[in-house]
């Protein structure tokens, strides 16, 4: 057996079921051992792709996804889909090809310290240097990639050492959760503070569904009448139809939802990171007092100094609060007052006709069509901003955002990951023009390898998100314009369906029909996004009601 085949075993051994990449010159010991293995090889188009594939499949299922690239520029494709996964928590580890060690003391082909460069993006990387220590390498690699916070790790195989001879054998797994209880002097801390305040409001993060906290958090604001609001990677921890739902809070903008924040006298955050939504866009003075509830411990930051923090098992947490919580009095009106308005907003462009499509009728029209467990993954772009407001969900993990690294092109590779763990639900890739661009050629592994998805493009023939940001500094725009292909025949091209909407009315049958293709489909849809711009002096002329 040689260090490859251990390696594989070693990955056999973790619960991989399946690794995204490349073949490459150096990385062909170990697709060599895959052939044999339980292990399913993705082939992808590009390393961006099979990174941003572990990425999604990591944040779905809390285990590693797993992606593999040759040294060099396959090991640099690989860089942004990993930082994504890092700065937003999600499991995923890469595994690079590499120069023997025999080449790495002079100027070689294709090198790079691949260890050094990929140390500012990972929680921990390390190069095999010896055969025998692969199972320790392993196993340590997967233990912290789904620590929390859970992220990126990176092991680096120079190919002399995945071809040496190898005795060993997989290391046993024990739990790498076990849990951690919050002490009771803080539970305490915390139940009087919320007894005392007539105002709490809870602000709730992803931390909260990596934990499996919903229905906890849920209890809890029921029990205690407090109303929720959640950061863009938060949807669904709370129903959106729950009476105390607030829905989302995180545009750079102010929005009505920060009304809420304005006059609550206790902010009660469950599994916030800081990164979600920075403090000091909801708390820009530093003056409302926190409760902090997660698995660690709370970073430092002028606006977020909590008054208790309560670190441990986030639902064991929410449950010992409420047992030693009297707290009896009705959500603060001034909260409740505000759930009205943004349900009016929402369902204000329900049965508009207006074409090319507003944003805000694309978003409400496709929650219309997609179940409570199916699953949609949002691009980066001005599309982004309109499905974190609109797209409002009943389940966690649901509605997957890009937000902490906020990289372009995670759309279309996360959903080929998202049929693969959930093959029967319905899955929407949301993208703008130019995010479809940059990783298309993925649609192509969704055909090979049958994960029938479809891809909506907010098409604007530019940049429009950043359109918006310069039209708000400079009162114009540059330099954002381009050319498109015609998106159905593209698709066709590819063995695809392809739709295109010349209408509104047209939206929701394409989008119903397109979801039973047992193929592909794409989504050509005209959108108006004169309404960013609408939006923008809306909100900077918003006056509270309250």
């Amino acid at each position: 057996m040689n260090t490859a085949e251990l390696l594989v075993k070693c990955l056999e051994n973790e619960g991989v079921e399946y690794i995204f990449g490349l073949p490459g010159e150096e990385n062909m010991a170990v697709l060599n051992a895959l052939e044999n293995s339980s292990i399913k090889f993705i082939t992808t188009r590009h390393e961006q792709g099979a990174a941003f594939m572990a990425d999604v499949y990591g944040r779905l299922t809390g285990k590693p996804g797993v992606c593999l690239s040759t040294l060099g520029p396959g090991a640099t494709n690989l860089m942004t889909g990993v930082a994504d996964a890092n700065l937003d928590c999600a499991p995923l580890i890469a595994i690079t090809g590499q120069v023997g060690t025999d080449r790495m003391h002079t100027n070689s082909h294709q090198y790079l310290d691949l260890v050094a460069m990929f140390e500012p993006v990972t929680k921990w990387n390390a190069q095999i240097v010896r055969p025998s220590i692969t199972p320790e390498i392993i196993r340590k690699a997967f233990k912290l990639a789904k620590s929390e916070k859970p992220g990126a790790v990176h092991i680096d195989l120079p190919e002399n050492i995945a071809d040496m001879e190898v005795t060993g054998q997989p290391l046993l797994i024990k739990s790498d959760r076990n849990a951690m209880y919050a002490s009771y002097r803080s539970l305490s801390e915390a139940a009087i503070l919320i007894a005392q305040s007539k105002n709490p409001l809870i602000l709730v993060g992803n931390g909260a569904i990596r934990s499996g906290a919903s229905q906890a958090l849920t209890d809890f604001a029921t029990r205690l009448n407090i109303p929720v609001a959640n950061t863009f990677m938060g949807k669904g921890v709370i129903p959106y139809r729950h009476p105390l739902a607030l829905w989302s809070l995180g545009l750079q903008q102010r929005d009505i939802i920060n009304c809420a924040f304005d006059e609550t006298d206790l902010a009660i955050a469950v599994g916030y990171d800081l990164i979600e939504y920075a403090p000091k866009k909801w708390n820009p003075k530093g003056t409302i007092p926190i409760i902090h509830i997660a698995e660690l411990p709370a970073e430092v930051d002028s606006s977020y100094m909590p008054q208790v923090e309560i670190v441990g098992d986030i639902s064991d947490s929410l449950v010992e609060i409420m047992h030693r919580c009297d707290r009896t009095g009705m959500p603060s009106p001034h909260a409740i007052d505000l759930r009205p308005q943004i349900l009016a907003t929402y369902e204000q462009y329900a049965h508009d006709e207006g074409f090319p499509i507003k944003p805000q009728k694309i978003v409400y029209d496709l929650r219309q069509v997609m179940a409570a467990e199916d699953v949609v993954i949002s691009d980066v772009g001005a599309h982004k901003m309109w499905m974190a407001r609109h797209y409002h969900c009943d389940r966690p993990n649901t509605c997957i955002i890009s937000n902490g690294f906020a990289a372009m092109g995670i759309a279309i590779p996360g959903a080929i990951a998202a049929k693969l763990v959930h093959p029967h639900r319905k899955i929407v890739a949301v993208t703008g023009d130019g995010g479809f661009m940059m990783n298309m050629q993925e649609l192509e592994t969704a055909t090979r390898i049958g994960t029938p998805f479809v891809t909506l493009i907010f098409n604007d023939g530019g940049y429009g998100l950043i359109e918006w940001k310069q039209q708000i500094h400079y009162g114009r725009s540059a330099f954002i314009k381009f050319g498109n292909p015609d998106f159905v025949k593209l698709a066709e091209s590819m063995g695809l369906k392809g739709y295109r909407v010349t209408s509104a009315i047209e939206l929701i049958p394409i989008l119903k029909e397109a979801l039973w293709q047992d193929v592909p489909a794409v989504i050509d849809c005209p959108v108006d996004y004169r309404e960013n711009m609408l939006f923008s002096r809306k909100v900077g002329e918003l006056s509270c009601p309250i």
